[in-house]
């Protein structure tokens, strides 16, 4: 057994009776790599990694070209790299996706945080409700700075219209941190719930998200609406 291959088998052993608590996150990262790169040395390429993106989350949310430019970091290990954040997020996804009657802001906004994890620029999701406030489908609407001009109201009705929604809620993110509405984000809400309103579909309400917070237009009394008309 060759040095590298001893190192591996012991930390396997770590992982496997003390859990992933008991690794650095060098230590995760080597192992990430060892299944793109069976038989080398994935020590170097991790330290490296962590000293030019700073965190695991860094690493994750790097583009693949930055992530290449890292000595033994190959094609198939960036790729291995950036799956992780998106099958986490999907896990996330599915479990919100539990959640059966979203009649109150606290479930809409718990059902909506795993669409954005992960997202390091504006997106803007359409959750289309049921008169019971059951979900029908949540659409991508935009990606991208959110304003009247970049998110068409035809867009959001459409997506309304081909759920057979009842109500909606409109969701974006703040990836700055701060999930707060600013004036752009009033001014397009108040544009969008007039387009919806012309074909019988409420906006309930719109939800900001910046990290795992959020903020409801509803609970600040910018839109009067309420869930499940």
């Amino acid at each position: 057994m060759s040095i590298h291959e001893g190192h591996r088998e012991r930390m396997r052993k770590q992982l496997k009776t003390s859990g992933m608590d008991s690794l650095s996150d060098v230590q995760v990262l080597e192992m990430l790599l060892y299944y793109a790169a069976p038989r080398g040395d994935t020590n170097p390429a991790a330290h490296a990694l962590l000293k030019r993106f700073g965190t695991l989350d860094g690493v994750f949310s790097a583009p693949e070209a930055e992530l290449r430019k890292i000595d033994g970091v190959g094609e198939a290990a960036a790729q291995l790299l950036l799956l992780v954040p998106q099958v986490a997020r999907r896990c996330l996804m599915s479990r919100s996706m539990q959640i059966q009657v979203l009649d109150t802001t606290s479930k809409c906004g718990q059902y909506l945080l795993p669409f954005f994890h992960g997202e390091r620029e504006e997106v803007v999701y359409l959750l289309c409700l049921d008169a019971k406030c059951k979900a029908l489908d949540c659409v991508l609407i935009h990606r991208g700075g959110v304003n009247v001009a970049s998110i068409a109201a035809r867009k959001v009705v459409k997506a309304a219209l081909d759920s057979n929604a009842t109500s909606v809620v409109l969701a974006h993110n703040h990836p700055s941190g701060l999930a707060l509405p600013s004036q752009e984000d009033k001014q397009t809400t108040m544009v969008l719930k007039a387009a919806l309103d012309a074909v019988g579909v409420v906006l309930a309400d719109h939800i900001i998200v910046a990290d795992d917070d959020f903020v409801s237009m509803r609970d600040d009394g910018i839109l009067e609406e309420s869930y499940g008309l």
